[in-house]
Parts: C-alpha cells; structure tokens; sequence
C-alpha cells in the first residue's frame, strides 16, 4: 500500500482517483490548491503525488519547481492538465516531474503511471547491492498477459484461486450459466485481491454494471479483499 497525495482544484477529479486509488489499496490524501499540498507535504512523507498544473492560487509547475528547490522533491510526482502545452510538460520533466497526463485521464493511463511511479520510488530506495542484485523480470507476452495463473498446489498450505473449476451440467441452461459467471468473478475477485477496478478492466464491464451483475449473481463482495 502506497500513501498518495492528489491535488487538484476541481472535486470532481479529485473523489474519482481517490476512489480508484482506494480500490487499489492506496491510503490517499486530498488537496484542493497549492496552500493545501504543502501543508499536507510538510506534515506526511508521500511514495507519489499528483499534482494538478493549472490552479487558482499557485500553478502546479511553480509548486513543483518550490519543491525542488527545498529539496523536499524526494516522490515521484505526475503532473496532471487538460490545457498544458508541450513546452509546459517539457518544463515540469525538466523541474524533476516522474510523467504527465493529460485530461480526461484514462483508467489505464492512471494506474500504469501511478504502477510505473512507484516501482521507480521502489528502486531509488533500494541500496545499491541490492538493486544490483535484483533479478530481470523476463518481458510478458501479450498473447499470454491475459491467461489464468494456475496456481501449484503445496502440501499444507493454502493455495490461491484455481483457474480450473468444476460445474454440474445436468441441470437447466440458466442455472449452469449463473454458475459458471458467479464461480468466474469470484475467480477474479480472488485473484485481484478484490479490487473492482481492476476486475471491472479484466473482465471488460463497467463498474456499475459490475456491481449489479455481482449483487444478481449472489457473490460476496468481501470475499479475497486486501486485508489493511
């Protein structure tokens, strides 16, 4: 879990990622301008934040550039505007910002940045031997990306969701089908440590339609959540 500060002057902006951000299991704190992100950047010590460039008290830009200046640049920071310029994001990446996106942001777009910005946090805490150490993950790909882990089971001790799962077919259409869909997401659920948001991306539903399929299904909502 993370601790994640967004700043961003519009409410709206601000509730979505912090719900997203919360459903990923990140502790997230809020600010509305410039006045607020630094108290709250004094007062906690942040794995990321994401900073808003156009306010109406201080510009993202001139906060970032204040927070380098004092050296308290020590997080990765992701600037955030629907109006920025290329100079403008090129200016913030020379100031020492992580990565910009641009408005309306994607639910994608947001979680591999925020992915990306705190595996780069990750490392530059990591002491030198150590990081020289760290194996190279082998590149992913694709056309497996999206394949069930089959987990291997271990003599007396737990194993994760199975892929493979057994269903009675000798009974009517309609009770097998709700069979199968509630054994799937509870499969999905398990093994993204019930998070919504990323179910919702897996399985390709919307987030309301999501949680109406999950109520109808009869699947408990609490079942494989993160635990803290």
């Amino acid at each position: 879990m993370a601790n994640i500060l967004v700043v961003d002057d519009e409410l709206g902006i601000r509730d979505l990622l912090s719900e997203i951000l919360n459903d990923e299991g990140h502790s997230v704190d809020l600010a509305e301008n410039a006045t607020q992100a630094r108290t709250a950047r004094a007062a906690n010590s942040y794995d990321l934040v994401l900073l808003d460039i156009w306010m109406p008290d201080t510009d993202g830009v001139s906060l970032l550039k204040e927070w380098a200046t004092a050296g308290v640049l020590t997080m990765p920071v992701i600037m955030m505007s629907g109006h920025a310029t290329i100079d403008t994001a090129v200016e913030a990446t020379r100031i020492g910002a992580f990565s910009f996106l641009e408005k309306p942001i994607t639910l994608q777009k947001l979680l591999k940045a925020v992915e990306q910005g705190l595996a780069r946090n990750t490392a530059q805490q990591q002491p030198p031997a150590a990081a020289a150490q760290a194996p190279t993950k082998a590149p992913t790909d694709p056309a497996f990306a999206q394949l069930p882990t089959i987990p291997v089971a271990q003599s007396g001790g737990e194993v994760g969701p199975h892929a493979h799962q057994g269903f009675d077919l000798d009974r009517p259409l309609r009770e097998a089908r709700d069979g199968f869909e509630k054994a799937y997401f509870e499969f999905h659920l398990a093994r993204e440590g019930g998070s919504m948001t990323r179910v919702a991306e897996k399985t390709g539903l919307e987030r309301t339609h999501l949680y109406r399929k999950l109520r109808q299904l009869g699947v408990d909502l609490g079942r494989g959540k993160r635990g803290g």
